[in-house]
């Protein structure tokens, strides 16, 4: 993980939509620069196969105001929802650092739902932002839910206040950290609750969150020199409260 990730999570935000942002354009060798940076990103499942391309906003049903969609492309493996959001993420805060604005777009389509043998799943709208202003000014005033309804046992300082300020599908924010000496990353669905988000996507955008959350963490802990180990589990999104995604245990 690239430290400049750890500083771009203060100043990134979700440009809902893209207004007063200022008349500079994305370059053509932004655009290649982006297309090598991810090819550059560690996905959290190495054995995905995954691609973006990128098109003309009104090339798609996104009409937020941005130049153009970052599409995000995978094969369908266990695992591959939380793989496009724990690369997107990283593309995010990428972005982020070239002064580029993003907003995760769940409910865009777009005419190529299938690129050299992977499914389209998800993708970004952005646009440059010659303002920095435009950025978030102060992380700590976004509506995200309190520690203690998302961090249960011993929290860690730079990563328990960090990782609660992952974007979300309509800022779900679906997910549960037990701390028991390693930390244990759930998907987490309030009983009854689904939000806006229709409910047959709900844990699809979900597992998408999960990914999000675990560059997140990883950011986090990497930044405060807390060395770990991963490992992951199967979500095939069944509809319950807890289902566990990840599992830390730390080096001694």
């Amino acid at each position: 993980m690239n430290d400049i990730f750890y500083e771009m999570i203060f100043k990134r935000k979700s440009f809902h939509i893209f207004r007063n942002v200022g008349d500079a354009s994305i370059s053509d060798d932004e655009l290649n620069d982006i297309l090598n940076a991810y090819s550059e990103f560690d996905p959290l499942i190495r054995e995905i196969r995954t691609a973006i391309r990128i098109v003309p906003e009104d090339q798609t049903t996104c009409k937020r105001g941005g130049e153009y969609c970052i599409l995000l492309y995978s094969e369908k493996k266990d695992g591959y929802l939380q793989n496009i959001g724990y690369l997107g993420e990283q593309l995010d805060l990428y972005l982020v650092s070239r002064n580029i604005g993003t907003l995760w777009f769940g409910i865009g389509k777009t005419k190529e739902e299938s690129f050299d043998g992977m499914e389209f799943v998800i993708m970004f709208s952005i646009h440059k932002i010659c303002d920095a202003s435009k950025y978030r000014k102060d992380m700590f005033k976004s509506r995200r839910k309190n520690i203690e309804e998302i961090w249960e046992g011993g929290q860690i300082p730079g990563v328990t206040d960090i990782v609660r300020f992952a974007p979300s599908a309509c800022n779900s924010q679906p997910w549960f950290v037990k701390n028991d000496g390693g930390l244990l990353v759930y998907r987490y669905k309030k009983p009854g609750k689904r939000g806006i988000m229709p409910a047959d996507k709900v844990s699809f955008y979900n597992r998408i969150d999960i990914g999000i959350f675990i560059c997140f963490m990883d950011i986090c802990l990497e930044h405060n020199g807390i060395g770990s180990e991963k490992t992951l589990y199967p979500d095939a999104g069944d509809d319950k409260e807890l289902v566990l995604n990840a599992k830390y245990s730390f080096d001694h």
